[in-house]
């Protein structure tokens, strides 16, 4: 008998998205910002596309690894000038905030979700474009990408969509600091230097380096993974203490797994486990 909850999970092959292009490769799934003519911004439609899909990937049962990249040499230039920072100085104060939740939702959603996300970063990866990449799990760059967190540079504060709690975490807080209060962009090299890229690549070799980091972590133990991305956003807010003691928790689930049984019985006969994600 199928259970109440298996019934809630849900396919995405062949899904498709209205404001972005989506696609799957096997058993990762790709999320391209396409509108190239202007160096793929977002608008309000986008952005609740996005939030919206990245929160159903907690029901699909087809994707294990999500990799978000831009179209034709840039990732994103962040919130559109016309479609929406216009808009916004027209707007009350609960419409702005309505906005500004929905922005930060997103940046929720991609933690949220139990598949690790990589970030494919070409180009100009600006504001929000730039948060998007912070918030993916893994993030790969080329030698030209200019990431700039350039809230500032339009009068606004760079405590934007997470920026101030997650930046610092990934850079260094002086580091940090620095960005989100000139706005400035980092090189690829000054990002490798950093931390916030994971690896440089040709440009032309990015997708496939993502694609094909993607796929290996496919084919590692599902739960596990997804375990993995819960605590290192959990223990953010933990004492070190409490943290032993939560991976102590995580660690005797997953041991309850068949993808740990599976890795035994390899070890054990000398070959290489295959993971099926149960």
């Amino acid at each position: 008998m199928t259970s109440p909850l298996s019934r809630q999970r849900t396919r995405f092959a062949g899904r498709q998205a209205e404001h972005f292009a989506w696609r799957t490769e096997g058993r990762v799934a790709v999320a391209t910002l396409n509108r190239p003519e202007r160096k793929n911004p977002l608008t309000f439609e986008s952005y609740a596309e996005l939030r919206d899909t990245f929160r159903a990937l907690q029901y699909a049962e087809d994707v294990k690894v999500v990799v978000v990249t831009g179209a034709e040499g840039n990732f994103c230039s962040g919130g559109d000038v016309h479609d929406i920072i216009a808009p916004l100085t027209r707007m009350s104060t609960p419409e702005l905030l309505e906005f500004t939740t929905m922005t930060g939702d997103l940046v929720k959603a991609i933690r949220a979700c139990p598949q690790p996300v990589i970030a494919a970063v070409d180009g100009v990866c600006a504001g929000a474009g730039a948060i998007i990449a912070m918030a993916a799990d893994l993030r790969l760059g080329t030698a030209r990408s200019k990431t700039a967190f350039l809230f500032t540079r339009v009068g606004l504060a760079g405590c934007d969509m997470g920026a101030c709690a997650i930046l610092p975490r990934i850079i260094g807080q002086g580091r940090a600091a620095e960005l989100l209060y000139t706005g400035r962009a980092i090189t690829g090299d000054e990002g490798l230097a950093w931390g916030f890229f994971n690896r440089l690549t040709a440009p032309e070799a990015l997708l496939q380096e993502a694609l094909g980091l993607a796929a290996s972590l496919a084919e590692g133990p599902t739960f596990a993974h997804a375990m993995t991305k819960k605590m290192l956003h959990m223990e953010w807010s933990m004492p070190v203490d409490q943290a032993i003691d939560a991976e102590a928790q995580a660690q005797a689930l997953c041991m309850q797994t068949r993808d740990f049984s599976r890795a035994y019985e390899a070890f054990a006969a000398r070959r290489k486990p295959v993971f099926e994600g149960d």
